[in-house]
């Protein structure tokens, strides 16, 4: 099946939870995936790293990128 979503970031959870809020401020709504969590909740061991996916539509990853790129750059100075 064809997803109209796009992977913008993954990474700790909190660099993805920073983007996510600087994206809803512009009225970019993500979804947030968690497999560590998923396999908790479904009985199963999992590593958890604290990692997540920040996803967000096709049609707004360009505009979103510009918020990724800005966060890591913020991160490595």
């Amino acid at each position: 099946m064809k997803s109209n979503y796009a992977k913008i970031y993954s990474g700790n959870r909190f660099t993805a939870q920073r983007i996510e809020e600087k994206l809803l401020e512009i009225g970019i709504v993500t979804i947030m995936k968690d497999e560590s969590e998923s396999a908790r909740l479904a009985g199963f061991a999992a590593n958890i790293n604290g990692e997540l996916e920040v996803h967000v539509q096709k049609e707004e990853e360009e505009k979103a990128m510009i918020i990724v790129r800005a966060i890591s750059a913020q991160q490595k100075d």
